[in-house]
């Protein structure tokens, strides 16, 4: 702290001098002493008497949130690679404080259910700049979409455009949130926006859309990038997706699903689509993974699929009637929906995404995302995360906690 001298006289200044000394010695000796607690706290047992591999053991059995409350190196624990992780929401934010048309507008955020606190991503190399197109001045009723997946506990973002209404990606670019790193995927045979993508246990999917312009061949061609595949040679290449391919599946039978953005659900080893948001009339489609081949969604999963949708570990389809607001679940012996509840939140939902028990739908207005408790009692329970002051939300994903740094 400063010290004001109001005298200068020797006696007065030699007083003030003893005095700062003796302030100092004193703030010296409380930093050394908070120190050593410090370098204590991390070299305390996580449990007295264990050693700390057993007790991670132990630990790893008691909820994450209790432990956050008990001391600070249970704290430390559960953000460690040698702890399980947690799920958390991952968002793509546009700000709302200017017009936001590139991509120096949008910020990709983590939000800790622990701490309940969202937290900026790690930015992408400077040799992994791009630019995304959001809005533009001559589009005024239309948003350019940031097309992203979360697979294999990664966020890969797939497909955008860029200013000059060109497909902003010529490769997917994946963000690993226990290595906090991003890196590149394999390039695309055919880079595009305003596709279907869909994901179904570790294969990611893209199908239709166009480039600069529509193609037919782009419009009904299926591309599929197997994140396990990894080819023998260039091992040591594999931060840099080398081993990655993309490989060409089973053509569409025509080309209607490359109007918007959409969600191939991955469910039951198959992936399910339609090709208009909304309660329009629609077409919808699925994608066997096993057998590379088409076939006809269901009547009474395409009549009821009246907004968007998510599959629970690609067991469990629920879906979000936008108009409604009502929430329902796929009953495949039946062929129809079940209806387990609705708010008025979920009216016009962006995005649907499920995991563990909880569905997480991304408002209409984008200032926050409703979590459902579908594992519940009925009603269930629900409750809002806001998304940060100034922001709001784009597109959101459930993945693995963000690591510490």
């Amino acid at each position: 702290m400063a010290t004001t001298f109001l005298e200068f006289s020797a006696t007065n200044s030699n007083i003030s001098t003893q005095r700062s000394t003796s302030k100092r010695r004193k703030c010296l000796h409380l930093r050394e002493a908070a120190e050593k607690e410090e370098e204590d706290h991390h070299h305390q047992p996580l449990l007295p008497g264990l050693p700390d591999h057993i007790a991670q053991l132990c630990l790893s059995l008691v909820p994450p949130s209790v432990l956050y409350s008990v001391c600070c190196s249970w704290r430390r624990l559960i953000y460690t690679t040698s702890f399980p992780p947690f799920l958390s929401l991952y968002a793509l934010f546009e700000s709302t404080e200017t017009f936001p048309q590139f991509s120096d507008r949008l910020r990709f955020c983590s939000f800790d259910p622990i701490s309940c606190k969202w937290q900026n991503l790690p930015p992408p190399p400077p040799e992994f700049s791009f630019s995304f197109l959001l809005r533009h001045p001559s589009f005024i009723s239309r948003k350019f979409s940031i097309q992203s997946i979360a697979v294999s506990g990664k966020l890969v973002l797939l497909a955008a455009t860029n200013d000059q209404f060109q497909p902003a990606l010529s490769g997917p670019i994946l963000f690993d949130p226990l290595a906090r790193n991003w890196m590149r995927g394999p390039s695309f045979s055919m880079p595009r926006r305003w596709c279907a993508m869909g994901a179904s246990r570790a294969a990611v999917f893209v199908a239709s859309g166009f480039g600069s312009r529509y193609n037919s061949n782009v419009a009904r061609s299926v591309e599929k990038w197997d994140l396990n595949i990894r080819h023998q040679k260039q091992q040591q290449e594999l931060r840099r997706g080398h081993q990655w391919r993309w490989e060409k599946m089973a053509n569409l039978k025509d080309g209607k699903f490359c109007r918007e953005a959409i969600d191939a659900v991955g469910w039951r080893g198959k992936l399910c689509m339609v090709n208009v948001k909304g309660d329009a009339a629609k077409d919808g489609t699925i994608y066997d993974v096993e057998k590379d081949s088409w076939e006809d969604m269901p009547k009474g999963m395409l009549a009821g699929w009246l907004g968007p949708a998510a599959a629970m570990d690609e067991e469990i389809l629920y879906a979000v009637d936008e108009t409604s607001g009502s929430l329902k679940r796929y009953d495949h012996s039946r062929d129809s929906w079940v209806k387990l509840m609705e708010n008025k939140m979920l009216k016009g939902a962006q995005q649907v995404a499920a995991a563990k028990g909880k569905v997480c739908v991304l408002r209409a207005d984008g200032t926050g995302i409703v979590v459902v408790d579908v594992a519940a009692p009925p009603p269930g329970g629900l409750w809002v995360v806001d998304a940060p002051p100034g922001f709001h939300a784009v597109t959101m994903h459930i993945l693995p906690r963000l690591s510490c740094s």
